[in-house]
């Protein structure tokens, strides 16, 4: 009981710091939504800014630290499983397996070309990784769960899911206008959309003020992009190597976290998970999400990711332009009416 204790008292700080600032980024998503009648940044984007800011305007004392950490690695382990309860094998396979090997097949190359360019850009190879896996599958989401996996660096994760985000938000905004220029159907539209924004919700932005047929398929495709993590983790987890060149023991060739996000597709597929189970588990997912990124936040001088911001963002532009391109020749090849 006194270890218990002890730990407790150990981690309470930072983990209420993170809280708070977390409790604070939302705080800052719902003034956005009265003001405008939209968050143009999202919790998870401000948790970041918030505790960069504070990071670098008085540091982290050390009581804060070991909360920090366990919140910018533990919780968002467990806010990985918690998100395999969003994805349905099911509702994905219902649409033709063409239209899945396709998008797995661009998701692959468009991650390749994404991190050759990153590293003839310069930047540094796990870095360049992030970018490639949030760029090509699911952005912040795709950048917090590839990072555990690679053992990247905090200011790399930061600096990685700030510049995409930023640029999510652009792409949101701008990618409506592309459907008179390139005379795109509502489907059309939907496959492009749900192939080349980064979240969920921002394909929900991008595709509702187009028709409810663009909505419904670019939420499909973007659930095939969202899948794509599982693999590509485990892949990675595979590849790795320790600093003897040797392959790391199984436990964590294939992580915990991994494992529990396909169980829980599994059982979101089976439909044994029940409704008020699956709004939890959402919910729960994206709160420690943004809590997990304010830690990471909480750990970065923002000093450090502007030294690294122009390289960053051309690399990041560079392979959204490749996505986009490959994602329209899918939409070629699969002959998408």
């Amino acid at each position: 009981m006194k270890k218990v204790i002890t730990n407790a008292q150990v981690f309470l700080p930072g983990l209420l710091l993170c809280g708070a600032v977390t409790v604070a980024a939302h705080g800052l998503e719902w003034l956005e939504v009265l003001l405008f009648g939209r968050a143009w940044l999202e919790s998870l984007v401000l948790a970041i800014v918030l505790g960069t800011i504070l990071c670098t305007a008085r540091g982290l004392a050390p009581r804060y630290q070991a909360g920090v950490k366990f919140s910018a690695k533990t919780l968002l382990e467990v806010a990985v499983v918690l998100l395999g309860a969003s994805v349905s094998a099911g509702a994905i396979l219902e649409h033709g397996v063409s239209m899945i090997v396709g998008i797995a097949l661009v998701v692959a190359v468009t991650i390749t070309g994404s991190y050759g360019i990153g590293r003839a850009s310069g930047l540094p190879g796990k870095m360049a990784l992030l970018i490639a896996c949030g760029n090509s599958i699911c952005g912040n989401s795709a950048i917090a769960a590839v990072a555990p996996v690679i053992n990247a660096d905090g200011k790399d994760v930061a600096a990685s899911i700030a510049f995409t985000a930023v640029l999510g938000v652009v792409v949101v905004l701008a990618l409506p206008l592309l459907v008179p220029l390139l005379h795109l159907s509502d489907v059309q539209y939907g496959v492009f959309a749900g192939m080349t924004v980064y979240a969920v919700p921002q394909v929900l932005a991008a595709t509702a003020t187009v028709s409810q047929t663009s909505v419904h398929i670019g939420t499909l495709v973007k659930l095939v992009r969202v899948l794509m993590l599982g693999p590509v983790v485990l892949a990675l987890s595979l590849l790795g190597r320790d600093d003897a060149g040797k392959r790391p023991p199984l436990s964590q060739m294939v992580p915990w976290f991994i494992v529990g996000f396909l169980v829980m597709m599994g059982l979101r597929s089976a439909n044994v998970l029940p409704e008020p189970v699956l709004s939890v588990a959402h919910e729960g997912a994206g709160y420690l999400t943004v809590m997990s990124m304010a830690a990471l936040g909480l750990g970065v001088d923002a000093r450090a990711v502007l030294r690294a911001g122009g390289r960053v963002t051309s690399v990041v532009m560079l392979s959204l332009v490749v996505l986009g391109v490959f994602s329209a020749t899918l939409i070629q090849l699969l002959h998408i009416a």
